[in-house]
């Protein structure tokens, strides 16, 4: 095999590299069929029929709001610094390294610190995070998923771990940061040395619970029940309940197993269909993380790996909490987790799994949620479900069970792929945040790309046909798909779905990956990650994709994040991130003044110095924006 530098791949890639697939590109055939069916493609999907994509756009006069965006779309740019429109400002609240203790030393822009430096201080590659107001106090708690090699090891001739502790403090930067807030001088600074303050790392004490908790799947020589592990890591987006509590969501944990065994031969010994379809492999991604924690070794330890990708509970009022993996949601690539109420009170989760070709989830809980009632089972109880989206518009739910699977309820929480793939779910172009709409009962989720589609089958096999919510072969745009649930009941067996947004390039295409007709020449975007609403019904769109604004990208810039209509199907450019960056994570201060914006990886290729400038070491950060007329921003 050709030598690959891995830390420039993207962690779907390296899995790719490492497994291939087959091609299957019947894409011509697709076409045909989809252009019978309805002039789908070919031209009509961005200028053409709206049924189906981008419904917002035909809604009627009396339906049509005003213009409820506060600010001026700006345009993109290739800047070194975020940019936002005039009349806004931007501080910067907390970046990978600050101390979160007085007794911690500052960020040494020479070593990148040591693992007991990283230990207590902010994590890097900041994503999901949420804010909670607790005796007075603002609780800001973010996901760290992960750590750039080539920055955090930058100060080495080559840009690799020299050291054990060196691995450590690669290791330590990954988890969950929970941090005290609060303005200072009209500025939103860290607390140090505030009793909440909290770094949860891959060391860290879990309890697994729900049906897979105490299975044997789950057993390893240091914890013989199966319900004790240690650890989070790799947590992308989040959610957050009515109770008070955060969501972290483990996605790529498979690149940190390794395996020390060989064949006799020195060959690497052969894998289990289960770790093929969740990426488990021989090597790990560069973390070396099996050199000082035989967890991480997969022929030491081979159920190591079933006991990571779940939904993390954290209590963020009371650091000596134990967080929960709730196994009742699903063990895949988490995105994040979106929460809602039914009008029944039972609880529902929406949830993707960002892989090409993976699908998309919902939790039903069996019991009810009330006020100041125990909420301990409502996350452990109740039933998996996997979407099946048909090309005629309707869609349906299809409960995992051990009926549907042929697995026990068990097996279903732990290769839940698995059991997806059993009941024929659709296979999605990586579907990453969803969003439910506080105004009306519809759910968003972000198709972020799919280079696969139509082209290769999924890491289990499935096909991955270039139809319904996922129409374009060769998907390096993304899209938005929509869905309302029957009867306005979160909790219903059938949807109707349509596509908010297909992203484009309307500059450099003139058929299907121009992108819809509400994407132009002004407002144009590629990879939608990130999603969420305001509180007045506005859909904030983050950015993850393709920032060399050249070819396919020409015009399109960094990384960014806009504002949706959900009634208009307007949308418009509100940040330009630093170069190399990805934006995401997203949330308010309760009084909503301030929006809290994470920059992720700026610099990622070598080519950024923020937020500090000159030559200073590249850091993932939090951002305060406000109105500088003190108004409302969300």
């Amino acid at each position: 095999m050709k030598q690959i530098e891995t830390e420039e791949l993207s962690f779907d890639d390296f899995d790719e590299v490492m497994t291939p697939r087959p091609e299957e590109n019947d894409f011509d055939r697709i076409v045909e069929a989809a252009i019978d069916r309805r002039g789908f493609l070919g031209g009509a999907l961005a200028f053409g029929s709206f049924t189906a994509l981008g419904g917002a756009l035909t809604a009627s006069t009396a339906e049509a709001s005003a213009d409820r965006f506060a600010f001026t779309q700006i345009p993109t740019n290739g800047d070194d610094a975020v940019t936002v429109p005039a009349g806004y400002k931007v501080d910067i609240l907390v970046r990978w390294g600050d101390p979160l203790w007085s007794d911690a030393p500052e960020f040494d822009h020479a070593t990148r610190g040591t693992a007991a430096s990283q230990e207590r201080a902010f994590g890097d590659n900041t994503d999901g995070m949420d804010v909670f107001s607790h005796q007075g106090k603002t609780l800001l708690v973010v996901n760290n998923e992960y750590t750039n090699r080539s920055i955090i090891w930058g100060a080495n001739p080559d840009q690799k771990a020299a050291n054990d502790d060196d691995i450590a403090k690669g290791m330590l930067a990954h988890g969950v940061s929970v941090v005290e807030i609060a303005p200072v001088d009209g500025a939103w600074r860290l607390v140090k040395d505030s009793p909440f303050n909290r770094r949860i790392t891959p060391k860290s004490e879990m309890e697994l619970t729900g049906p897979a908790a105490g299975h044997d799947l789950l057993k390893t020589d240091a914890d013989p029940t199966g319900k004790k592990s240690l650890g989070t890591w790799n947590n992308c987006g989040n959610g957050r309940t009515p109770w008070g509590t955060y969501l972290a969501c483990e996605e790529n944990f498979n690149g940190y197993f390794s395996s020390s065994e060989k064949t006799q031969d020195q060959k690497p010994v052969e894998l289990s269909p289960a770790f093929v379809r969740y990426g488990i492999r021989t090597k790990d991604w560069g973390y070396g993380w099996a050199k000082i924690d035989e967890r991480f070794d997969i022929a030491k330890n081979p159920n190591e790996p079933n006991r990571a990708g779940y939904i993390v509970e954290i209590d963020p009022t009371d650091p000596t909490s134990t967080p929960k993996k709730r196994t009742a949601l699903g063990r895949f690539k988490h995105e994040n987790a979106e929460l809602v109420i039914n009008g029944d009170g039972r609880v529902v989760v929406y949830m993707g799994d960002d892989e090409r070709g993976e699908f998309l989830y919902r939790f039903v809980s069996n019991g009810v949620y009330a006020p100041g009632a125990p909420t301990e089972d409502l996350l452990n109880d109740g039933v998996l479900y996997a979407a099946k989206f048909n090309e005629d518009g309707s869609g349906a739910w299809v409960a995992l069970t051990p009926e549907a699977t042929g697995m026990d309820a068990a097996e279903i929480c732990i290769h839940t792929r698995m059991a997806g793939s059993k009941v024929g779910a659709t296979t999605m172009d990586r579907p990453e945040w969803v969003a439910a709409n506080p105004k009306k009962a519809e759910v968003y989720c972000a198709l972020t790309n799919n280079k696969n589609r139509g082209v290769k089958t999924n890491a289990g096999g499935d096909p991955t046909p270039a139809v319904g919510p996922n129409p374009r072969e060769k998907n390096n745009y993304g899209q938005i798909v929509r869905w309302r649930p029957e009867g306005g009941d979160h909790t219903a067996a059938g949807f109707t779905w349509d596509l908010f947004v297909l992203a484009g390039n309307p500059t450099v295409h003139k058929d299907a990956y121009a992108g819809s007709k509400n994407i132009d020449a002004d407002n144009m975007f590629n990879s939608p990650d990130g999603l969420r609403f305001d509180s007045s019904g506005l859909l904030w769109i983050q950015t993850d994709g393709n920032y060399k604004n050249e070819g396919d990208f020409a015009g399109q810039g960094n990384n960014q994040m806009l504002a949706g209509d959900p009634v208009t199907g307007e949308i418009r450019r509100f940040l330009v991130g630093p170069k190399e960056c990805e934006v995401t994570g997203l949330t308010w201060s309760s009084d909503r003044r301030v929006m809290f914006v994470g920059i992720q990886h700026p610099g990622e290729r070598g080519d950024s110095h923020w937020p500090e400038g000159g030559e200073a070491t590249p850091r993932s950060a939090i951002l305060a924006i406000s109105r500088e007329d003190g108004g409302l921003i969300g």
